[in-house]
Parts: C-alpha cells; structure tokens; sequence
C-alpha cells in the first residue's frame, strides 16, 4: 500500500506480533524501529534476517534492552504487542504527546478485504476459533465454485497474526481470528461477525477489576453496525450480561433451550440442534453427543459456540459436522500424550486461569493426580481449591504460585489430601512418576502462566511432553 511508504513506525515487543508488523510495513515501504526489552544477543538472527528484506540500511532499527523515550522522536504511529501493557512508560509518552497507539489486530480489521469472524472470551475460545476454521475451510473445499468463500484464513491470537496474510486477501475470502484482551484494549473496530464465548476472572494482574476486564471484551461490539451479527454464550453470565449492546443480529449457544422466538444452539436428548434466524422453521439437528471426540461439558459449548458463530458465516450443517467430527483438540488443550505406569497423561499446559483448570478437572471421572501451578495472575482460587479437595486424589504443586493455591486448598480442608510440592515442572513429572497407578489420569492443568519458568504455555507443554516420554 502507497499509504504506508516513508511512514515512521514504532513497534514495541519483538515478538510473534511485531514481527509480523515489521515485515508487513518494510514490504510496503515503512520505515521500522524494533523496540524490546531483551538483549540484542536474543535477535540476532532475526536482526540478520530482517537486514535483507530491508530496502536499505536505515528502513529498520532494532533498539533493544529498555524501552528508551527519545525512540519516540522518530515515530508517527506506535503499535504495541499483545504482552506489553499499557502501563509502560514509553506507551504512556506517546499517548501524552498524541501519537497514535495501536495494534496488528486493529490494523488488520481496518484494512482486511473480505469478511471477518471474532471470536473472544476467557476460555475456550481456541478451540472455537479452530472448530469454526474447520467448518469453513471443508465448505470452502467442498464446492469452491459455488461455496459461499473463495480462501478461508485463521489466526490473529494463535497461529499466524493476519496481518502478514493480508495483501493475498480478497473480497470473497473469509478471515478467522481469535483475539485476546490485550488485542481488545486498543481496538476501536468489530468484526463483523464478534462471538463473546464467556466472561470469567482472567488475567486481573493486567486488567485489575472484573469491570475494567468485562469493558474491554466488550469492545469486539462496541464497533459493530446493524447488519452485523454478535454470538453469545447464553449460560454465563457475563457474555449473556451484553445481549443488550448487540447493535445487529444476535445469535447465541447453551446447553439448555433458547428462549421463545430467539436463535441459536441447544442440546437435548444427547444431541445438538441449531434454531436459526428465521425462527419460524422447525430446528435442525447438528449431530450427536456421540460423535463429538472432544471431553467434557465446556468443550460441549465450544462445539455449539462453532456452530452458532458458523451458521452467522452461512455455513451449512454439512460443513459444521466436517469440522466437528474426527477433531480431537488442540495441541495443549486436554490433549493426551501416552499411557505410562499404567495411567493415561494429559497436557493442558493451555490453561492458564483456575477456571480453565477446573474445566479440565470435570472431564474425568478417573483418579486423578493434578499437576497445577506455574505463575499467578491475581485470581481467585476458592473455588478451584473446593473442586480440588473433592474430586482430585493427588495434587502436586509447583512454580511460584504453589503456596497461593496451597493457602486456598488449606482453606477448603486439604488437611487429608495428597499434596506434593515441587519447585518446578520437570520435578513435578518425577514426582507423579512415582506415585500414579493404574487406571489413574495424570493432569497437567496449571491454572496459572508459564512465565516463571517458560516463555509462553506453548513452551511450557512441549517440555511437558518430552519428560513425559522420557519416562522409562
């Protein structure tokens, strides 16, 4: 684009995001500073990389080590990454002197061609994007000349950001993205199609009051218009709280019923029915319970969520059961690694928020030893400490937000519980080594991050993994 050429851009965190911003705005003739506070030894690679995309030696610069306040001498927009918080200093100068802030998600909603899905909430909303990638992709492959898209494209929070997908986009195309608050903090457009899974404690450290937390996922409304369509999680309550702010169609997915005269999916007799927009027709079954590999109730509700957010996107019921059936998760999500001691192992490494872990915790009906911990992001743990003291047989701790979550099991009386404490996850693996038995489910459903000890939960998992097979 034309409109970016000679454009000053400062991009703060050199991560997945801004890297695929900076490559984005050097293809389009911008020139970039790269800001992050690691050390340049971190990037040198990159830094070699990104020297030959570069037109000339002064397009990009990597200031690394601190986030300096003069960088924003040379910039005329700044575009911050997911994982830096709005707090930071040289975000907050740059607001203070009128520079516009923003983000790869806001850039992309502005610019992208073709119709956009956003899917939202705080749990869940992985899977969801991916089901609703599966959907649409077998509709798009099945009759690409008469289907309803061209090329459909997933990714923004996990995957690929959009952003570097973009200039290969057409109006007949259909994007997928899943955002994050961090991506919703700064947004000030909607997709056209925003689904609002559910609102539960999340990531307080960043946002610090439920208030503050629900007001920013709500932002994936705030900008839609009447012919746009908003899908929301009738059982919780906080998405259902916002039925009222749908500025167009609204659709919504529960296990129980719809109201009179409403759309959305349900389940009843072991099946899912969909009752769509024209509301006169008689419902449609979707499919059996049966038929649905993934475990447990919440995934239940990722299974309707899809097909709620699908049946918005014109897809049909055929491409709905393509996306469901034979989908066993996503890798880190209740995903299980190898029968070992005679007990099966899972990775839940995802789940980074008590209620991600008692989610996985419901899933089983087996014995279950549960490895949890990790770092705290300043939510409750009561109620992940009652399901604990009464469901799991073996807890082991570990990482920083050990004594956190031992505080609030001694709370529920764990006094006769088996608990364990380990200073970190390869010492948790070996300890569970040397206490499972058959018939047992051993989970690892951290409930806090990974950032005490791994870069991301992703990092987290796979190390999970190798020591797991390891296991002789």
């Amino acid at each position: 684009m034309e409109r970016w050429k000679g454009l000053k851009v400062l991009i703060i965190g050199a991560a997945r995001q801004g890297l695929a911003l900076a490559r984005y705005f050097l293809k389009h003739g911008a020139s970039v500073i790269v800001n992050d506070r690691q050390t340049p030894e971190k990037f040198s690679g990159l830094r070699d990389e990104f020297k030959a995309q570069a037109g000339t030696s002064e397009q990009i610069k990597w200031v690394l080590g601190g986030h300096p306040l003069g960088i924003l001498d040379d910039a005329d927009i700044v575009f911050v990454s997911g994982g830096v918080p709005l707090e930071n200093p040289l975000v907050q100068e740059a607001q203070t002197r009128g520079i516009t802030v923003t983000n790869d998600s806001e850039l992309f909603l502005e610019n992208a061609p073709c119709k956009v899905i956003g899917i939202t909430g705080s749990a869940g909303k992985t899977t969801t994007t991916t089901l609703v990638g599966r959907m649409a992709q077998s509709a798009a492959s099945r009759d690409e000349e008469k289907g309803p898209y061209r090329k459909v494209w997933v990714g923004g929070n996990i995957g690929t950001p959009l952003i570097s997908c973009i200039d290969e986009m057409v109006a007949e195309d259909l994007a997928i993205m899943e955002l994050s608050s961090f991506q919703l903090e700064l947004m000030s457009s909607s997709p056209q199609i925003a689904a609002l899974l559910n609102i539960t404690p999340n990531h307080l450290d960043r946002h610090k009051s439920m208030e503050a937390y629900t007001s920013t996922k709500k932002r994936i409304l705030d900008f839609q218009s009447p012919e746009d369509w908003a899908i929301l999680g009738r059982d919780d309550p906080g998405a259902w709280s916002l039925a009222a702010d749908a500025k167009g169609s609204l659709l919504s997915f529960g296990l129980n019923l719809p109201a009179a005269l409403h759309a959305g999916t349900y389940y009843e007799n072991g099946s899912i029915f969909l009752r769509n927009s024209e509301y006169k027709s008689e419902p449609v079954k979707i499919l059996d319970r049966s038929e649905i590999s993934l475990r447990g109730d919440h995934n239940l509700l990722n299974v309707m969520a899809a097909c709620s957010i699908s049946s918005a996107a014109l897809l049909d019921v055929v491409a709905m059961r393509a996306g469901i059936i034979g989908f066993s998760g996503v890798p880190h999500r209740l995903e299980f690694i190898r029968k070992w001691g005679g007990a099966d192992w899972y990775n839940d490494s995802i789940a980074t928020a008590p209620e991600r872990s008692m989610a996985a915790i419901r899933a089983f009906d087996e014995p279950l030893v549960l490895i949890a911990g990790g770092r705290d992001k300043d939510l409750p743990w009561n109620e992940f400490a009652s399901l604990v003291v009464h469901r799991v047989d073996h807890v082991i701790l570990f990482g920083e937000a050990a004594g956190v979550i031992w505080t609030a099991m001694e709370k529920k009386g764990a006094v006769s519980l088996a608990v364990t404490r380990c200073k970190g996850l390869k010492e948790a693996v070996q300890a569970a080594a040397g206490i499972v038995q058959a018939g047992d489910v051993v989970l690892l459903s951290p409930g806090g991050t990974s950032f005490d000890e791994f870069r991301d939960f992703e990092e987290r998992g796979e190390h999970f993994i190798q020591w797991v097979k390891e296991l002789v």
